[in-house]
């Protein structure tokens, strides 16, 4: 059987790569892409995924737009990795209008979809938790209709890529990360920031990745062309060395365990939730090590995993 995904994205580069991995599997369905802020504005994020499907000919799977801001307020800066407009500030004239978004908000079909196909959809989100915070929030019975839930962000030993000790994805919404770790009691696997950087994949892979002689590759030649400066002269301070030592796709590795279940070979089973208060660690993700915490619904926090099955999807994913 096919695994049934529905995939909650700010859809900067990394979401590119790993939208267009869960495409070129044969053994995935796709009920929707959902989105949300982040990586760059709420309407950059819609553009950017139908910039995607239309590189792919996908345009027919339905996208959603949802939160566009945290579930407290605030500015959205967006990534810099990503460039302004989240896909490396390369427009595209031809690209597809908003026009093609679906009328649903992104909260209201995630509800939908997975009260229609109770115990079968998987939902994959790599960007800000907000999406999924409202929607277990409208509907607390939603984690029982989920198959399982697979996120990338937070971190394991306190290491920030964005604050002192806060993940990107996490610290965007501390309060919606906190609230899907808290309430989604279905089988939740992380692919946390330490576990990406643990795992990149070479630079020489990188340039034969793109260097592909298709459309696919072009497109995220093209895309990629600003994080990969950033990544290896700009962002040199800010994301450090072991992130620069190799390739690494974050939303990439969270796409993969739910496409393959042979990709993650090891994991830690552990209760998890995030910081909210503190003036250093607000939306650090907590591991509890010694379950001080006593929680019911431990999460499948992933620590490592087989990097060849990751190089095939993605060189698959530009075929």
């Amino acid at each position: 059987m096919k695994k049934i995904l529905l995939i909650d994205v700010d859809c900067g580069v990394d979401d590119a790569q790993a939208i267009m991995m869960a495409i070129a599997s044969p053994s995935v369905e796709i009920v929707g892409i959902t989105c949300c802020y982040g990586n760059s504005l709420l309407e950059n994020t819609c553009r950017n995924v139908l910039r995607v499907l239309h590189v792919c000919d996908k345009l027919e799977i339905p996208v959603y737009p949802g939160a566009s801001a945290p579930i407290l307020g605030g500015p959205v800066s967006g990534a810099f990795y990503h460039g302004k407009d989240g896909l490396g500030d390369v427009p595209d004239p031809g690209a597809p209008g908003l026009d093609l978004l679906q009328k649903e908000h992104a909260v209201l079909a995630i509800l939908r979809i997975a009260n229609e196909r109770p115990g079968q959809v998987s939902l994959v989100a790599i960007g800000p938790l907000t999406n999924l915070a409202l929607a277990v929030r409208m509907d607390p019975e939603l984690p029982k209709k989920l198959k399982s839930v697979f996120i990338m962000g937070g971190n394991t030993e306190s290491r920030g890529n964005t604050t002192v000790c806060g993940e990107f994805n996490f610290v965007c919404d501390p309060e919606a990360a906190y609230i899907v770790l808290n309430e989604y009691t279905c089988p939740t696997y992380i692919a946390t920031w330490e576990f990406t950087c643990s795992c990149p994949l070479t630079w020489e892979f990188y340039h034969e990745w793109v260097d592909q002689n298709t459309k696919k590759a072009r497109f995220m030649k093209k895309i990629s062309a600003h994080s990969l400066e950033f990544s290896q002269t700009l962002g040199r301070d800010l994301i450090g060395e072991e992130w620069r030592s190799g390739f690494v796709s974050c939303d990439s590795y969270a796409m993969a365990a739910a496409t393959d279940e042979n990709f993650i070979t090891e994991v830690k089973v552990v209760g998890v939730s995030v910081e909210l208060q503190g003036s250093l660690t607000r939306g650090m993700m907590v591991v509890d090590w010694t379950d001080k915490l006593k929680k019911a619904n431990k999460t499948f926090v992933m620590t490592n995993c087989d990097v060849g099955k990751l190089q095939a999807l993605m060189m698959a994913a530009l075929k």
